[in-house]
């Protein structure tokens, strides 16, 4: 018979893999604390250093901020349980971590999105840029893609939670994902799957605008008469690319892959690409490689006579 109330919740994670368990966890924490070495480091150089106030690294400080959030929901629950042994959940705990981890994600797809765009006007539009990413835009978009994943979240989440479980309080997931708390529920969820649909496939969307934003970039840069400007415009657009491939391209293989494909190994494999390898290289792909952003770093170590090795390192 269907339980009509949720219990706690006891967290599979890789127990299939004894032995290499230790070995996830370990690169898990490396990639939870260079992440947060990496987007702490941006927003704190961003807010102090003046020439670093517009609306490319407005939208850059965003992201570490989401970013942190995000791989914060997501590992450090099972960083501690891996060291506590307890590796259960309660319900409350559950729809909390559920909801902040559909809200993130969704807001990174959508922040991302409009981060291209903004380089698209800042490249093909230099002229016009001042005046159509001003201050109040920026502001606003960034708002909106706040705004839009959260209350998607929000209609995921609230469409679970009514649902009966069968029974079972094991989640095979390291982690509150609504896909594998899906498959304790022992009533129909064509509604639930429905919803889900309709936002996934809205998901492709903001990839969409990332991919008509990046092809007039490089039709701009193939107009470029240096070769090095070019080829250093071609590497940065590359880097870019691939960190969006990553993490667009795990997130709609999960959720866009059909119901009878039972992959729910890859999915936690996928789900640490997603939540916790991308929000690590953001920082170092968007940011920490610009000669704008070391020169920052140096202006504030160099107040520092201790922190000489450090700037030798940075040149």
């Amino acid at each position: 018979m269907p339980q009509a109330n949720w219990t706690d919740f006891f967290f599979l994670g890789f127990s299939r893999y004894p032995k290499v368990e230790a070995i996830i966890f370990v690169l898990c924490l490396l990639m939870y604390l260079i992440t947060l070495l990496g987007n702490v480091t941006l927003i704190s150089i961003t807010i102090l250093d003046s020439h670093l106030h517009t609306p490319m690294y407005f939208f850059l400080s965003n992201l570490s901020f989401l970013d942190i959030w995000y791989t914060s929901s997501a590992l450090t629950p099972m960083l501690a349980n891996f060291v506590s042994g307890k590796n259960t959940i309660s319900f409350s705990g559950c729809a909390t971590q559920m909801y902040f981890s559909l809200a993130l994600g969704s807001t990174e797809c959508v922040l991302l999105s409009m981060m291209a765009y903004d380089r698209y006007v800042a490249i093909c539009n230099p002229l016009r840029y001042p005046i159509v990413m001003n201050r109040r835009v920026c502001v606003q978009i960034a708002a909106g893609s706040w705004v839009t994943g959260c209350l998607t979240a929000l209609v995921e989440t609230m469409s679970v939670l009514p649902l009966s479980l069968c029974g079972n309080s094991s989640i095979d997931h390291f982690t509150c994902e609504i896909l594998a708390v899906l498959k304790l529920v022992c009533v129909d969820t064509s509604m639930v799957q429905l919803i889900m649909l309709v936002i996934s496939v809205l998901l492709p969307m903001p990839m969409l605008l990332i991919c008509i934003s990046y092809a007039f970039i490089l039709s701009s840069i193939l107009r470029i008469s240096s070769v090095d400007g070019r080829s250093k415009a071609f590497s940065t657009c590359a880097a870019h690319l691939t960190v969006v491939v990553l993490f667009y391209g795990t997130a709609l293989s999960m959720y866009l892959k059909p119901s009878a494909v039972d992959s729910q190994e890859i999915d936690k494999f996928m789900a640490l690409v997603y939540a916790g390898l991308t929000p690590m290289l953001n920082p170092i792909i968007y940011s920490l490689r610009n000669k704008e952003v070391k020169m920052a770093v140096k202006k504030l170590l160099i107040r520092n006579p201790l922190n000489s090795v450090l700037i030798s390192i940075l040149k």
